[in-house]
Order: C-alpha cells, then structure tokens, then sequence
C-alpha cells in the first residue's frame, strides 16, 4: 500500500513538472514574445556595433595623433602659405534644368556604380 502511494504521487509529480515546462516553453514560441526577443536581440545588437564603432573613431583619432606626430603635421602653419582645397567633385554648372545633379569629373565602365 505504501509502495502504490509513493509511486502514485511520484507519478502526479513528474505529470506537474512536466505539464509546467511545456506551458513555459508554449509561452516561449507566441508571436507576441517572439517578436519581444527579436527586438531585445536587435536592441542589444545596436548597442554592441554602436560600441564597436565608437572604440574604432577613438583608435584613428589616436592613430591620426600618431601619424600626425611623426610626419609633422602638427606643426604650427605658416600663415604666409595659402590654404590648399582639393575638391572630389566639379562645380556645377549653372543648371538649364532645376533637377540636374552634379556628376563625377570623368565617365566610368564600372557597371556597378549606382545610377
């Protein structure tokens, strides 16, 4: 009698645990919470290549000093010289058409390019 009762309740035991974590795990697979997961893990993938961006601007900014230091570059500008500009694109000419864009000053075969 003692043995029935103990393998009985082992039984309504193993029967709630059981139970209890294929609730869990139904609650787990909802679109509602999967959704909530997604957007934690993109939440904290931002914050990571947020953090990974900010540690490269301050390794060139320290690189740049390095650089900068060894060629001399932060040496004081004589204020004789003129101010060199290089530009990357041509100024535009004076538009016939207001919706023209500016254009490389040189036509390219890459068809890769964005159009």
């Amino acid at each position: 009698m003692f043995r029935r009762t103990f393998w009985f309740t082992a039984g309504a035991a193993a029967g709630v645990w059981a139970t209890t974590k294929v609730n869990r795990k139904l609650k787990q697979l909802t679109p509602e919470s999967l959704a909530a997961q997604a957007a934690d893990k993109a939440i904290e993938t931002g914050h990571k290549l947020k953090d990974f961006a900010l540690d490269v601007r301050e390794g060139m900014v320290r690189r740049e000093a390095e650089l900068g230091g060894a060629l001399g570059l932060e040496a004081p500008v004589d204020q004789d010289l003129p101010v060199q500009r290089h530009w990357a694109v041509e100024a535009p000419e004076p538009a016939a058409h207001p919706n023209t864009y500016r254009t490389l000053p040189y036509k390219s075969n890459n068809r890769n390019e964005d159009h």
